[in-house]
């Protein structure tokens, strides 16, 4: 019977390795992905000379091969002035080739700069106020090293998809890509060879063939959607259709998948519905309930969250989870600038999480966010809003650790300080909010519902976890008095001298020798602060946020009694392990043993260890301390 417990223990702990693993490996590709078109961050900023005019549509009448680099087209925009215009630019990559742009039929004067401008100059000044429209034709190759438009194969078939996110829609249409102006409506035209089937966003509208062998596929988006999200893809897809929602909200969820792998794919999109009855529960009805959500298969790791259809590389759960949360997080509500980009990447990485706490279980989410934590604090520093230099940076405007896992685990800790009622009430009017909804947000605004809703003042919150950088790392010494209670003092180092104190309720759990538990939920706000706390029994060993709501490492537990015995934790472990000592016990030296008696890891004077590098399996530890040599035994995974 032992020998069978022990295996099915050794089991799980495996399965909650290649969990994590597999959990940071998903979160990765997605970053990667989402920054695939990104190379031209290092030299674009929000284009001024776009600022001047408001769009409210825009029509693409493209045409394109999946077989051949190469895209030509009509793009019309109906715009606004925003003041007296005597020219309007748009961004364009210099590589396309503009050869008219017309007014009315008639024909206006351009020229593309070295800046990827088109600039157009009006016949006449356009005054503020008014409504106009012009035609761009253009064609050319797109460039082939921004992956913002990409051709290539999946099982000898040929296959185009677009990735424009964050500054790759101008490698392949005529546009205004900021963070200010969203295009109200948009009317997408494919022409493409007629045995492809093509995607964009929105509802498709009609496929007519044009009797020369091509096809043309008509889609319209209602909605407000920025330029980036705007996406086609071509390929020789097969279609599986799903239907979501209650009614009268109801949609369907078309996916564009490769034949070879239908039947695999229909498999894994079936877990779409019950997300999306999630998200619909915990937030509000699916955002683009008029149209349609779906996926579209592309030659990627990862996946990109355009507008009613995501470009996905893989059908896992996870990322399905994730590019689903961004139509709430992302898509309809679209961070304000790329320094605000955490409110897009935070919240999408969160939802995920959710998914594995209603599906999977409060253990299997409380390993979710442990693996977070060890990431973040795999370094010491950090922070989750941007600076205007670091979005001049690829990998740090989407880095996994801060955008993503910090992102998501700050909003946890949002939630765990407010509680559930306050948090998702909090989030419901953010995404109601008639300033915000399908239009753009920047962090204070999602801080004001968050206090609005719980009547808390964040300030220092925010201060310390989005605006800043590091983590806490305690010591928490816990004493049994003798009249019922105990006093729990609460230490505090930070990871990065940027934060003197980060003020957040410290979660500890209190056990007695047979089995009693007591939690108590401390407000920490300053370094060494005393708490009396009523405990109906002595305490024998004490636990530190053992649900994994805090971003922390490295924490240390003391009790002071003579008669304390030391453990480890957490145990099992798969990074870092640690001792609890009573406050009077020093460690003069540590060795760590292998189940052949080898001795694999010596140190002295440490209380903490990294065995990261251990191989997975029982070891046996000698504690030779101040006090005498105690035997201890630990698990690896």
């Amino acid at each position: 019977m032992k020998k069978n417990f022990t295996f099915i223990l050794y089991s799980l702990l495996c399965f909650h390795c290649a969990f994590a693993q597999q959990q940071d490996n998903d979160v990765k590709q997605i970053a990667e992905a989402e920054m695939k078109s990104a190379y031209a961050i290092s030299n674009f900023t929000a284009n001024m000379n776009t600022g001047n005019y408001n769009v409210v549509y825009q029509r693409l009448e493209l045409q394109a091969d999946p077989a051949i680099h190469f895209i030509s087209g009509d793009v019309t925009t109906h715009y606004i002035a925003k003041e007296d215009m005597t020219q309007i630019t748009f961004d364009l990559t210099n590589q396309l080739t503009v050869s008219a742009v017309k007014r009315n039929g008639i024909d206006l004067s351009f020229l593309q700069n070295e800046n990827d401008e088109l600039v157009i100059t009006l016949p006449v000044t356009q005054p503020q106020g008014i409504l106009d429209s012009l035609t761009v034709t253009y064609s050319g190759e797109p460039p082939f090293d921004s992956d913002a438009f990409v051709t290539s194969q999946h099982a000898g078939a040929p296959v185009l998809w677009t990735l424009s996110e964050p500054y790759g829609a101008k490698d392949w249409w005529p546009c205004k890509q900021d963070l200010i102006d969203k295009v109200d409506k948009l009317d997408v035209y494919i022409t493409a060879p007629g045995e492809y089937i093509s995607v964009s966003n929105g509802l498709e509208q009609s496929h007519n063939d044009n009797g020369d062998g091509t096809k043309t596929t008509h889609f319209k988006h209602n909605y407000p959607i920025p330029a980036y999200l705007i996406a086609i893809a071509v390929s020789n897809y097969s279609i599986y259709t799903q239907q979501a929602g209650t009614v009268p909200n109801t949609f369907p969820i078309v996916n564009y998948i490769y034949p070879e792998t239908q039947e695999q794919s229909k498999q894994e999109l079936a877990v779409t519905l019950p997300i999306m009855d999630l998200y619909e529960q915990l937030f509000e009805t699916y955002p683009f309930h008029q149209e349609k959500y779906g996926h579209a298969q592309c030659g990627f790791g990862g996946g990109m969250e355009h507008t009613t259809v995501s470009f996905m590389g893989s059908f896992g759960r996870n990322l399905i989870a994730h590019e689903l949360g961004h139509q709430w997080f992302g898509d309809k509500i679209t961070c304000g600038s790329w320094k605000d980009i955490w409110l897009n990447e935070g919240f999408a990485t969160y939802l995920s999480g959710i998914v594995i706490e209603h599906f999977d279980g409060k253990d299997a989410f409380k390993n979710w966010k442990a693996a977070n934590i060890n990431d973040i604090t795999s370094q010491g520093g950090g922070y989750i809003y941007l600076t205007d230099a670091d979005t001049l940076s690829v990998s740090r405007t989407f880095s996994s650790r801060l955008t993503y896992n910090k992102g998501a685990m700050v909003l946890n800790m949002l939630r765990f300080k407010m509680g559930d009622t306050a948090f998702y009430q909090a989030i419901k009017n953010y995404l109601s909010d008639p300033e915000l909804a399908y239009s753009y947000a920047k962090t204070p605004q999602l801080q004001a519902h968050l206090e609005a809703a719980s009547g808390m003042d964040l300030t220092e919150f925010f201060n310390d976890w989005v605006y800043k950088e590091g983590y806490p790392t305690y010591t928490i010494i816990v004493d049994n008095l003798n009249d019922g209670n105990v006093k729990i003092l609460i230490k505090q180092t930070q990871s990065h001298p940027s934060v003197t104190y980060f003020e957040i309720p410290v979660p500890i759990q209190l056990n007695s020798a047979n089995g009693q538990v007591h939690s108590v939920v401390l407000d920490n706000t300053t370094n060494e602060q005393v708490f009396i706390v009523p405990v109906p029994f002595t305490v024998a060993s004490v636990a530190f946020d053992v649900d994994k709501n805090i971003i922390s490492a490295g924490s240390t537990i003391k009790i002071v009694s003579e008669d304390f015995k030391p453990h480890l934790y957490p145990n099992p472990s798969n990074s870092i392990l640690q001792a609890a000592l009573s406050e009077t016990t020093i460690v003069n030296e540590t060795i760590f043993y292998n189940t052949l008696g080898k001795r694999v890891m010596e140190t002295t004077n440490d209380t903490s260890w990294n065995i990261s590098r251990l191989a997975t399996g029982v070891y046996f530890v000698t504690l030779i301390t101040n006090k005498g040599t105690t035997q201890l035994s630990f698990f690896k995974n």
